[in-house]
């Protein structure tokens, strides 16, 4: 359990933990007893649904249903609404995934991850994070994610456009944490590592995306700050759009890179 706050949490996406940490531990270059702890860090996470199971579990114990996939079973999804990439079409999951945001492909199981705040009997308010397992669809073709050089290119480009956007609407006046966030994004950040397996060019990519990831988040759910009017705040929205949409690409590119042992 972990105490429930207010404000959105600037941590790495929960799947994207959760995919990098088990693509390493199916490659043999992690052992099993540090994946739940990983994903979880200082979280509880239960499971619903995993097969074999009656009740919620904890991690560690639904793990073991993906003792047999490959690495390569094991992929992120970052859908939004009008864009639903990485899904394997309309269902349960689909709607479950859209809604979350994120979402892990394992296999010929979906997990989607759902925060869920509760009171005890003293008061105190806590928050766990349930997996919710779904079956998969039958899907036909496979999945077809962008390279990380891709992604990586798409992403700096997004990001010079809207920080020059974002420069025009004078958003330091109104929106200094975004603004000074935007140009840390240049600074390497050794906060957001990838486990073992995984390239430098992956790493790069996801050590910058997940801080952008966290940044956008944070622009998303504040409020507008010392914006004038509604029109300024959809102009800050359109500014962001492109690079949001950019940055799940290329944590989905990073997450999903080929692994090496």
């Amino acid at each position: 359990m972990f105490p429930a706050v207010g404000a959105v949490t600037l941590a790495p996406r929960r799947s994207s933990r959760f995919v990098t940490w088990v693509r390493a531990w199916r490659a043999g270059l992690v052992p099993y007893d540090e994946v739940a702890e990983q994903i979880a860090g200082d979280e509880e996470h239960l499971v619903a649904d995993a097969p074999g199971t009656w009740t919620d579990v904890p991690l560690r114990e639904a793990l073991p249903t993906l003792s047999k996939i490959t690495p390569d079973d094991v992929r992120l999804s970052l859908p939004a609404p009008g864009d639903p990439r990485g899904l394997p079409g309309p269902g349960p999951f689909a709607g479950a995934a859209l809604l979350a945001g994120e979402a892990v492909l394992a296999g010929d199981l979906g997990l989607v991850p759902e925060v869920r705040s509760h009171t005890s009997g003293s008061g105190d308010t806590f928050e766990t994070v349930l997996w919710t397992v779904y079956p998969l669809p039958e899907r036909r073709g496979a999945y077809l994610d962008p390279g990380a050089a891709e992604a990586e290119a798409e992403l700096a480009t997004a990001l010079a456009e809207a920080t020059a956007a974002l420069t025009r609407l004078d958003v330091a006046a109104w929106r200094p944490e975004l603004a000074g966030a935007l140009a840390a994004l240049r600074r390497p950040d050794g906060s957001t590592d990838l486990p073992p397996g995984f390239d430098p060019r992956a790493r790069r990519l996801f050590a910058r995306a997940s801080v952008l990831d966290q940044v956008l988040a944070l622009a998303e759910h504040a409020a507008p700050g010392g914006a004038v009017n509604t029109y300024e705040a959809q102009q800050r929205d359109a500014a962001l759009r492109p690079l949001t949409a950019a940055c799940r690409r290329a944590l989905v590119a990073a997450c999903n890179a080929p692994i090496r042992p």
